[in-house]
């Protein structure tokens, strides 16, 4: 049973045919002099801001936004493909022929001739998919390694590589039971940077790792570091225990301080203001304003 139409197929394969060919002509010898010059290796920060350009547009939930930032993700990610593809390593149709066999594999509840079969549960719940796409991965795959973080990336940002590894340490059952339980561990966090915060204020007046310091403040300012680290870690895990991306959230909160410095910045310029810690309560003011403008 199809659940898409002759007509649809046949604008998904053009649309994409139009787009293949583009990017063909861009890196062609004719082609465009900046997407000549482009390795995959330099397009990598180019995929990750459009990547979040497309969150946020997600997040702001205007489709016309979402068309457009999702365009240029896929931009990216055929650019890259063909790049490949000129070098002969792999082709833009190996990259979808292997997505597409991967999600019939993975999916056998839905797909009989899938080779996932052998794997096959009753997938009725998002819980038990998840629970039959890790069993393939490891049996059918071979992805089993000898621990269940071992899939993570090491070049994860930190605070992304945290929610990863404990969403793969709960689904082996390493986890906190309740809500308050995690809460309970944040605040214990909290209580413990306190601690160590107030032995490095004994010694501000000295920065530590200089060659002015000693032992005894270095030693502290470290202790400290894997507190606050500690926090971190369990913030991370309370935010994932309310089904919060805490990446996404801190992108948000990136985004909205942005906005509002940027309205104090110009409201002080506008009144011919310096911005300096003296004038720290007129900075607030306007950052009041900011606020109330968005409501």
């Amino acid at each position: 049973m199809l659940y898409i139409s002759a007509e649809q197929r046949a604008a998904v394969a053009s649309a994409f045919e139009r787009l293949y060919t583009i990017i063909s002509k861009l890196r062609s010898p004719d082609g465009c002099p900046w997407d000549k010059e482009q390795t995959p290796i330099s397009l990598r920060s180019t995929l990750i801001e459009e990547s979040f350009e497309a969150v946020d547009a997600l997040a702001e939930k205007k489709p016309v936004h979402i068309a457009e930032e999702l365009g240029d993700v896929l931009l990216n990610v055929i650019m890259i493909a063909y790049m490949f593809e000129q070098q002969d390593v792999f082709s833009v149709s190996d990259v979808l022929s292997d997505i597409s066999e991967k999600l019939i594999r993975r999916h056998p509840h839905v797909f009989p001739e899938s080779a996932g079969k052998a794997c096959l549960s009753t997938a009725d719940t998002a819980d038990k998919v998840l629970s039959q796409w890790e069993s393939i991965k490891q049996k059918i795959e071979g992805r089993q390694g000898e621990s269940v973080l071992d899939s993570i990336p090491e070049g994860f940002p930190p605070l992304l590589k945290a929610y990863k590894m404990q969403k793969k340490a709960s689904k082996k059952g390493f986890d906190w039971d309740t809500l308050d339980a995690v809460f309970t561990k944040v605040a214990e966090e909290l209580t413990e940077v306190q601690d160590a915060a107030y032995a490095v204020c004994e010694n501000r007046k000295i920065q530590p790792f200089t060659v002015h310091s000693t032992d005894k403040i270095d030693k502290a300012q470290l202790h400290l570091e894997e507190e606050i680290g500690d926090l971190l870690f369990a913030i991370v895990n309370w935010s994932r225990h309310m089904s919060v991306d805490p990446s996404i959230a801190l992108g948000r909160a990136n985004a909205k301080f942005e906005r509002r410095f940027r309205y104090v910045e110009q409201r002080m310029k506008e009144s011919n203001l310096e911005m300096a810690p003296s004038q720290l309560e007129v900075m607030n003011s306007f950052w009041k304003e900011a606020k109330n403008c968005e409501k």
